[in-house]
């Protein structure tokens, strides 16, 4: 069995060179690669991976751009393999990457979605830890330094809390996967939405502690560029009271009373307050104030 790993593209054409390269400098050969361009301009990925040339490398380019949601929906459709990722195409792999996600997809075969270590690093390429980053690995993650599977309604609370998880690095079952699709509307978000309903669904968590990805954070990412002007914080609102409901609906009292509180995610709008207010607009500054103090 190889791992499927998907790099849905928009965006800097040097970052995605590492990604490609991290996954050529993977320890394991048992690997696919699928790069599914959504019409970025310029020929520059195209042209990089003919040159690399490697038949475990297939490159697709779509003839119009449809976002990254839509971009998401292709490279899980495309899977053949029993485990898949969708990396971002400015993260980097670990050489232990594809051996330690297909070791505990075998070592856990009953796990919907596998949570490996991660590292976060910035532009450059160096380690980081960011304020978001401590919280989410040292506060409203579980606690533990041994593999271990999470489920049910405590699975849901914690990722309501805070979502800890990174996207980027997920490691999903193909078969589990496929059953589920993403909220369309919810942009930034749409990974929380997609699992908190597999987790709706009876899915099974591992996180594996070993650290094998290197999520990149910085200021030009999607997620970035939405926060000082109160526009993710806006779409995220509108998700916790749809999985409040979800969750009442399911009898999960607790997670839904997590979904209203929100707590991270005020705390999070509330720090970004004095930022926006020295650089961003006034509709910004009431939209974060709307967020960390409103319903």
């Amino acid at each position: 069995m190889a791992l499927d790993i998907f790099i849905p593209y928009w965006g800097d054409p040097d970052f995605m060179r590492q990604a490609v390269d991290s996954v050529l400098g993977q320890d394991s050969d048992d690997w696919l690669l699928t790069v599914v361009d959504d019409a970025y301009p310029g020929n520059e990925v195209r042209r990089y991976l003919e040159e690399i040339n490697d038949p475990r490398i297939r490159y697709i380019r779509k003839e119009t751009n449809q976002g990254i949601t839509e971009n998401f929906r292709t490279c899980v459709s495309l899977a053949t393999q029993d485990a898949l990722v969708v990396m971002g195409c400015d993260d980097v792999l670990l050489p232990n990457f594809v051996d330690v996600t297909l070791r505990a997809h075998r070592d856990f075969p009953n796990a919907w979605i596998i949570q490996p270590g991660v590292e976060v690093i910035n532009e450059t390429g160096e380690s980081t830890r960011p304020i978001v980053d401590l919280v989410k690995q040292h506060v409203v993650k579980p606690h533990g330094s041994k593999s271990r599977v999470l489920s049910g309604e405590k699975l849901a609370v914690s990722l309501l809390h805070g979502d800890w998880l990174y996207w980027p690095s997920l490691v999903f079952r193909r078969d589990k996967i496929h059953d589920f699709d993403f909220r369309d509307g919810l942009h930034v978000i749409q990974d929380l939405g997609l699992i908190i309903d597999m987790v709706l669904a009876g899915a099974e968590l591992l996180i594996e502690p070993e650290v094998c990805f290197a999520y990149r954070r910085h200021t030009g990412s999607a997620s970035a560029s939405k926060l000082l002007d109160g526009s993710r914080f806006a779409g995220e609102r509108g998700y916790f009271e749809l999985a409040a409901e979800l969750c009442m609906n399911k009898g999960w009292r607790k997670a839904s009373r997590a979904a209203k509180l929100r707590l991270t995610s005020r705390a999070h709008a509330f720090l970004l307050l004095p930022a926006a207010a020295q650089h961003g607009s006034p509709a910004a500054v009431r939209s974060l104030l709307r967020h960390t103090l409103g319903r």
